[in-house]
């Protein structure tokens, strides 16, 4: 009797600045991934951290030599481009990712992997956010007006714990290197007409360091960012693209 072929799994975390979180992230992962499938890869991608997750990531090559990678920036590209790293190194069906500060629990990824078989993004959503009052405001506000800005169908743009089909990334590229990264992935997802499942999943308290979006330069770097790839995924690419079909027709004629 042929069995069917088993779905297999990249599970990578950026990290800057998480020395502190990032082993038991990449051993959790490991436990994890091995009760879900036989076929996966762990990935870290370091962001330039100047702690020592350097160190750490080199101890986990060798406790871990055949599941797990690690990919290095010799500068900080940004959450952005670290996400565009990891998803470029991802190299299994399906991807997850979780930031590196254990803000999100690796074991309930089971929740999402459950979802998988009717969505190409299967994206978690905070049940309580567990931040200071202030982050869970700006969180708020954050979210319903990005939400209605870029036509976003997700209950929580913030929420950094999805799966997705690595088949998504042959139609979606990614451009952006800050935070703004998520609702640029979330757009192009909505705008591919892409199937979207969506987890309810907890949040946690910052065990270790802080985080790299919540002060005032950067939301303002954000908030100004958020114009342009607005005005880049609704007026330029639509225009490009209403350019391109008639020369494409042409050529065929």
């Amino acid at each position: 009797m042929n069995s069917q072929p088993q779905d297999s799994l990249s599970i990578f975390f950026p990290a800057y600045n998480d020395w502190g979180t990032i082993a038991s992230m990449v051993t959790l992962a490991h436990r994890v991934a091995r009760d879900l499938t036989t076929d996966f890869e762990v990935i870290v991608v370091n962001d330039a951290s100047p702690d020592h997750v350097g160190l750490i990531l080199d101890e986990l090559r060798a406790l871990y030599p055949d599941t797990f990678k690690v990919v290095t920036h010799e500068r900080n590209r940004g959450y952005g481009g670290a996400l565009r790293s990891g998803f470029a190194a991802a190299s299994k069906d399906f991807i997850f990712y979780t930031d590196g500060d254990a803000q999100y629990d690796v074991r309930e990824l089971a929740g999402l992997w459950a979802r998988r078989d009717n969505a190409d993004l299967v994206n978690g959503y905070k049940i309580r956010r567990s931040d200071p009052f202030y982050r869970a405001v700006v969180g708020r506000v954050y979210h319903h007006f990005t939400s209605i800005l870029f036509r976003l169908p997700v209950r929580d743009v913030d929420c950094d714990f999805r799966l997705i089909r690595r088949t998504v990334f042959d139609r979606v590229g990614l451009t952006v290197d800050s935070g703004l990264i998520c609702v640029e992935l979330m757009a192009r997802i909505a705008q591919g007409r892409f199937r979207i499942a969506q987890v309810p999943v907890r949040h946690y308290h910052r065990m270790h360091g802080r985080s790299q979006f919540f002060n005032i330069p950067r939301v303002a770097r954000v908030v100004w960012g958020m114009g342009g790839l607005w005005w880049r995924i609704f007026v330029t690419e639509p225009r490009r693209a209403r350019h391109a079909a008639p020369e494409a027709k042409g050529e065929r004629s």
